[in-house]
């Protein structure tokens, strides 16, 4: 079968592996997937992709499945990419967009990257997965090995948003609520691999997670038109999503796809009440030390140490960008801010980046007329903790009272 994958390579020291075994980490870090780029080129076109279905696997020439390969797919990928004038109007901005990854099979951006490293799995022969996850990774992760037949174990912590535990147990997965934080999920997935024979699909722990979610950064770019933007705002947990996309920018440029030589500054967002890239931005650091303490509403950023730091902080440092924390405590007014001006029900990790673009719009960093980008990368509808409100009643043993009614409070 015809792939156009050259090899694997070490991000920390570029040492070359093979892409045609399986394989992990090198040296306790993460593998870039490398590609024959000259072959893409004469191979894969802009109108021959125009051509396709409006999925992520448009860009097969770009992705690692060989030609032939089975696909496990619910043919995720295109996601819309919402003009939002009212809420940019609030925060001083003319060309504000959401990219909307909520609308995705699995209700969040975890559809690409599961799906790609489901697909690998499966092509490789993997029979039997695990992975830690503070939410909506398990409930992708569980729905994609179901499609492929895998037997699935997913171990989170306890306070794990509900509808992510039960998401996970409905798809058949084994799911288990853990007493601790990601962290010490991820220790049970590692030290239960010899016992149990599964393998790790932890955030960036396997190759090909960054690569379906690289596909943020395709479609983004063909969306408009192939130029990009001036300023990508992103939720950072795991950071797989903004490292795949400067990935794919770098990509897009050696084709000479992209209209201009522009590439937007890269803005890794997180909560004050877990910040490691944050604060190792700050200091000057490349490498993060772990967050103490770590805690905040925003399930998705609660990843005291990421196995990716470096490569999250070299992106971002490349593209000219930031890493920011904002207050947890305003979390939940900026989630329904967005909801209130635009109708776009963001999760609250998408939430700490309208609080980001808060801060960088009042302090100038970004310029009112700049064209701007936040990927929303979850329903807010997953997060049942966070959306909870009290609703007035209405007695109909009581003659109705249309001033409270019209004031919303009967």
């Amino acid at each position: 079968m015809t792939s156009f994958v050259s090899h694997l390579e070490s991000a920390l020291d570029q040492t070359h592996l093979d892409a045609h075994s399986i394989q992990t980490l090198h040296r306790d870090r993460p593998l870039w997937v490398k590609y024959d780029l000259d072959r893409v080129a004469a191979a894969m076109t802009k109108e021959r992709v125009a051509g396709r279905e409006p999925t992520m696997w448009r860009y097969r020439e770009l992705l690692p499945p060989p030609s032939g390969a089975e696909l496990i797919s619910f043919g995720e990928g295109m996601s819309p990419l919402l003009r939002c004038p009212r809420l940019g109007g609030e925060l001083g901005l003319e060309n504000l967009f959401i990219k909307d990854e909520s609308q995705l099979p699995t209700g969040s951006f975890k559809s690409r990257g599961l799906a790609m490293a489901i697909t690998m799995a499966h092509h490789f022969g993997i029979r039997r997965v695990a992975l830690p996850s503070a939410g909506n990774a398990g409930g992708a992760a569980a729905a994609y090995a179901a499609r492929a037949g895998m037997e699935c174990f997913v171990f989170m912590p306890e306070d794990t948003p509900v509808i992510n535990q039960y998401e996970c147990v409905q798809a058949g997965a084994h799911t288990f609520r853990v007493n601790g934080l990601i962290t010490d999920c991820g220790r049970i997935v590692r030290e239960g691999m010899e016992a149990m024979g599964w393998f790790d699909l932890s955030t960036l722990k396997e190759p090909y997670r960054i690569e379906g979610k690289k596909t943020m950064g395709l479609e983004l770019a063909e969306q408009l038109d192939w130029r990009l933007p001036d300023v990508i705002l992103y939720p950072t947990g795991g950071g797989t999503g903004l490292i795949g996309m400067w990935k794919a920018f770098a990509e897009l440029a050696s084709l000479g796809w992209l209209n201009s030589e522009k590439r937007p500054r890269m803005v890794s967002v997180q909560s004050d009440g877990c910040a490691p890239i944050a604060t190792a931005f700050d200091r000057g650091e490349r490498f993060a030390e772990p967050f103490p303490d770590a805690d905040t509403m925003a399930r998705g950023l609660r990843v005291p140490a990421a196995v990716g730091d470096f490569m999250i902080l070299d992106a971002v440092r490349e593209s000219g960008g930031l890493a920011v924390a904002v207050d947890e405590g305003r979390i939940s007014s900026w989630m329904g801010q967005s909801i209130r001006a635009e109708g776009v029900a963001i999760c609250p990790e998408t939430a700490a980046c309208i609080g980001a673009l808060e801060q960088l719009t009042a302090t100038g960093w970004v310029k009112p007329d700049e064209e701007v980008v936040v990927f929303n990368t979850g329903a807010a509808q997953k997060y049942l903790e966070a959306i909870e409100q009290p609703l007035p009643s209405i007695d109909l043993n009581r003659p109705l009272d249309w001033e409270s009614i019209d004031a919303g409070t009967p």
